[in-house]
C-alpha cells in the first residue's frame, strides 16, 4: 500500500491544495514528494534493525507506523500538517523497501533470485503508476480525505493477514530464537549459536555497528554510491512524470480529473511489460554466463541495465516532446510506457546486483 499511497494523492493536488490555501507550486509538490523523502530516510535505519531483531517485528511495526499517520493525513487541516504527517507516513511505508531485498536474499538463491527480484520490485513501481487512477475518481467523486481513508482501510486489512502469516526470514533470528528456547527447556546455557558466542558486543554496540554499515558502505563503496545516485536520479524522474500528469490531461488536453487519471495505464503497462521482461532474461542471462566462467558474479546482472538506460531518456524525451507539440494524446501515453519500461528494468537490475554483491555482509 505504502508505493500506492506515495502517487495516489497526485490527481487531488489543485484540490488539496485550494482547501490549504496553498499558492506556491513548490510547496503544492512537496506535499507529494516529502513522502518519497522519506523512502530516502528509513532504509537507512530499518534495515539494519531487521537483522537485528528479525524481519517480521520491523516490518509490522514500521506498517503500524505508517497506518497510523496515513490515517493523520487524512484529518489534516492545514498544509504543514499534511506535509509533518506524509514524510512520517513515508517512514513507516519505506520498510517494505528497505528490507525486502533482504528477505528474498533470505529465501532464494543466486540462481531464482533474478525472477523473485522482478516480481517483489513490480509492486514499488506499478503501485505509483495505476494508484493516481483509483485517487482521480475518488476526488472527482468523493473527497480527497477519501484517499487517505481508503488506503487506510486497505492497509488495516493487509496488517491483519500479516499478522497471521507473516513468518520470519532471518536465518541469525532464527537460529537465537530456537537458540533461547533450548536454554530455556533444558536449562543449559550451552545453547548458543555460532554469533552468540564469538560476538561479545553490548546491545548498543551492536545497534550502532548495524546503524553505521549503510553509511560506511555508501561513504566507502563506489559502485553503491553509483548506483545510489543513479537509482535516486530514476526515481526523481518517475515522481516528475507522476506529479505532471494531472496538469497535464486536465489542463492541455482539457480532460476530467477521472479521465485523465486513466492515463496512467500507460506507465502501468510499462512497469508490468519491463518486470516480465526482465523475469525471463535476468536468470538466463546470469546462468550463461555462470556456465561460461564456471563462478556466478554479481556483475553479471548487469547486461540489460545497458537497455534500460537507452529506454529511459529515449521515453522520456518522447513524453515531454509530444506533450509540449500537444500531438494526440496516444504520445504523452506512449512516451511514458516507455520511459517507465526502462526504469523498472533499471531498478530490478540493480536491485538484484546489490543483493548478490553484499550478500556476505548479512549477520
Amino acid at each position: 500500500m505504502s508505493p500506492a499511497s506515495s502517487s495516489m494523492v497526485a490527481p487531488a493536488l489543485g484540490t488539496i491544495s485550494k482547501d490549504f490555501n496553498v499558492e506556491n507550486e513548490i510547496e503544492s509538490q512537496l506535499m507529494l514528494s516529502v513522502f518519497v523523502l522519506a523512502y530516502a530516510v528509513g532504509p537507512l535505519f530499518l534495515g539494519p534493525l531487521s537483522e537485528m531483531y528479525g524481519r517480521v517485528p520491523v516490518l509490522q511495526l514500521s506498517n503500524l507506523l505508517y497506518l497510523i499517520f496515513n490515517i493523520a493525513c487524512g484529518v489534516s487541516q492545514s498544509k504543514g500538517q499534511m506535509i509533518a504527517f506524509r514524510f512520517l507516513s513515508g517512514l513507516g511505508g519505506s520498510a517494505p523497501l528497505a528490507i525486502g531485498g533482504g528477505v528474498l536474499s533470505d529465501l532464494f538463491t543466486p540462481d531464482q533470485r533474478g525472477k523473485s527480484i522482478a516480481i517483489y520490485s513490480l509492486a514499488p513501481l506499478l503501485g505509483p503508476a495505476v494508484a493516481p487512477i483509483a485517487g482521480g475518481f475518488v476526488t472527482e467523486n468523493t473527497s480527497w480525505r477519501w484517499i487517505f481513508y481508503a488506503t487506510s482501510i486497505a492497509d488495516g486489512i493487509i496488517q491483519a493477514f500479516g499478522l497471521i502469516f507473516l513468518r520470519e526470514t532471518y536465518t541469525p533470528v532464527l537460529l537465537k530464537r530456537k537458540a533461547k528456547r533450548l536454554r530455556k527447556e533444558t536449562g543449559d546455557p550451552n545453547y548458543q549459536t555460532e554469533a552468540e558466542r564469538s560476538n561479545n558486543q553490548t546491545l548498543l554496540q551492536a545497534l550502532r555497528t548495524s546503524l553505521i554499515r549503510p553509511f560506511k558502505l555508501l561513504a566507502t563503496q563506489p559502485i553503491v554510491q553509483f548506483i545510489a545516485f543513479y537509482m535516486a536520479y530514476i526515481y526523481g524522474l518517475m515522481y516528475l512524470v507522476l506529479s505532471t500528469f494531472p496538469t497535464l490531461w486536465t489542463t492541455s488536453y482539457n480532460e476530467t480529473i477521472g479521465i485523465g487519471s486513466l492515463n496512467y495505464i500507460a506507465l502501468g503497462a510499462g512497469y508490468w511489460l519491463g518486470s516480465q521482461f526482465c523475469a525471463a532474461l535476468n536468470d538466463r542471462i546470469y546462468r550463461r554466463l555462470k556456465a561460461r566462467h564456471g563462478v556466478g558474479k554479481p556483475e553479471f546482472r548487469t547486461p540489460l541495465l545497458a537497455v534500460a538506460a537507452a529506454l529511459t531518456p529515449i521515453g522520456l524525451f518522447i513524453y515531454g516532446w509530444t506533450a509540449q507539440a500537444h500531438t494526440h494524446w496516444i504520445g504523452p501515453d506512449i512516451g511514458g510506457c516507455i520511459f517507465s519500461l526502462g526504469t523498472i528494468i533499471a531498478y530490478q537490475c540493480m536491485q538484484t546486483y546489490l543483493v548478490d554483491a553484499y550478500t556476505s555482509l548479512k549477520q
